[in-house]
């Protein structure tokens, strides 16, 4: 039998990168009293371990160079991410801070959770 506590001690071991997940939820404007889409934060400094799952795409043309690739995150499974949820990570080693976009995910592990994640920017 898998002792899934000391399992998922081990896989957290290798979490390098810091993750805030941000959701966009519906607010009522206090002075037009319409409702916006807003961002906010629903989960901040969440360790984890981004991966690349490929190589980035070559997005310059003459006009711009688009920046797009798919990566993994590896977070804690009792945290609830949705499709489309805004992930800032922020590597550790570096202090650097990328967004991406979270698909669907997978279905938790005991240990873990897998998010795709899809970056999109301009350099």
């Amino acid at each position: 039998m898998i002792d899934y506590n000391k399992h998922r001690a081990a896989i957290e071991q290798m979490y390098e990168d810091l993750a805030t997940i941000s959701r966009y939820i519906k607010k009522k404007d206090p002075v037009s009293k319409e409702e916006k889409q807003v961002l906010e934060p629903v989960y901040t400094e969440q360790a984890c371990k981004l991966s690349k799952s490929g190589l980035p795409k070559n997005g310059q043309t003459e006009d711009a160079n688009i920046i797009q690739y798919d990566a993994t995150l590896f977070i804690a499974p009792d945290l609830e991410i949705k499709q489309g949820d805004v992930i800032a990570v922020t590597r550790k080693a570096t202090g650097r801070v990328e967004s991406y976009t979270a698909g669907e995910p997978f279905p938790p592990y005991q240990s873990h959770q897998e998010v795709n994640l899809t970056r999109a920017d301009w350099a």
